[in-house]
């Protein structure tokens, strides 16, 4: 029985939890969260007990811990929680600042603990079968990949003034994607941007409307689109095409019902927002974490990848400072 501890028991700490909770592998031990009101609601809710990081990083009962606090603390808690030599999976980014992120990588790789990064959209089933296609030659030679991802609508400016901007809080998800996809990371960013969702956004030194092309050194090209603003719902989109063809992965929706009438052809919206779009994503990433402990499975996801995104999403803010074409 691997035994977990919960670190931070908001929208997405409850989500990870109960995902844990649902291996027959796993046991949810303890709760923290600074908030004694949400821990004590989320440890009864699973039978665990509310601690402190210091106790939990000091229980050898305790195996695994899965960090989702603010960003600002997870360089920290991973490597606090490495030194302890605790398995970590932890949300994305590592930091928002790739020095101090490059750091923690560091400390991960001199302790040896599995490390796992919440880059769920690798884990999505669509998105998942859609490169396995890739890999086995549906295309042939990937070329080109466009990735769409926009928002339902933009979070409130005082979000934005700390998330660290739409490079590294939204699009990072799409860089991550792209070195996937690609199967190499880019080497060449140029990102061009605007605010035409909200004004209070670009108050706050934000931008919300963003594409970006990346360039890898063998000359394979990814375009990224991101908006803060979709009326139709949660749009994500991937096509990937290739010298003998192409591969694409649409929008989910709640049904595949399609009404035809006199008033025309109907169908459901896109599913709302990443809770219901990528809900099986959640539970798939977590698995991976979990049989990486139980049978050393690879994890798909880990903190190189973290700072790999980190990395793509500096340069796309270079670029999008300078108008100039960014070389890594």
């Amino acid at each position: 029985m691997i035994n977990f501890a919960v670190i931070g028991a908001g929208r997405i700490g409850r989500i990870h939890a109960a995902n844990v909770a649902e291996s027959p592998a796993c046991h949810i031990h303890s709760i923290v969260d600074p908030f004694p009101e949400a821990a004590a609601a989320l440890a009864t809710a699973l039978n665990a007990k509310v601690s402190t990081v210091e106790d939990v990083l000091a229980d050898p009962e305790i195996h695994a811990v899965v960090i989702c606090t603010p960003t600002d603390t997870h360089c920290d808690l991973i490597e606090r929680s490495a030194r302890a030599g605790k398995a970590i999976f932890c949300e994305k980014p590592v930091d928002l600042d790739i020095s101090r992120a490059r750091d923690c990588a560091a400390t991960v790789r001199e302790t040896g603990v599995v490390c796992a990064l919440g880059f769920n959209r690798r884990y999505d089933p669509t998105f998942n079968s859609l490169k396995q296609r890739i890999a086995d030659g549906a295309i042939g030679a990937t070329e080109q990949v466009i990735i769409t991802s926009r928002d339902p609508s933009p979070p409130p400016a005082e979000y934005v003034k700390q998330s660290g901007g739409l490079f590294r809080d939204m699009m990072i998800h799409d860089l991550d994607m792209a070195c996937w996809l690609l199967g190499e990371k880019p080497v060449e960013v140029y990102a061009t941007v605007s605010c035409l969702v909200d004004p209070a956004i670009g108050e706050a030194g934000d931008i919300d409307s963003a594409m970006v092309i990346l360039k890898t050194a063998s000359g394979k090209i990814c375009h990224i689109n991101n908006s803060r603003r979709s009326v139709y719902g949660y749009d994500q989109r991937i096509e990937v095409f290739g010298s003998e063809g192409m591969v694409q992965a649409g929008n989910h929706k709640p049904s595949e019902v399609t009404v035809s009438n006199h008033q025309g052809v109907s169908q459901d919206q896109p599913e709302h927002f990443f809770l219901e779009r990528y809900r099986q994503a959640y539970k798939i990433e977590l698995q991976n974490f979990i049989d990486a402990l139980v049978d050393g499975k690879q994890l798909l996801t880990n903190i190189d990848d973290g700072i790999n995104a980190l990395e793509l999403a500096d340069a796309c803010v270079a670029s999008m400072t300078t108008g100039k074409r960014i070389t890594l």
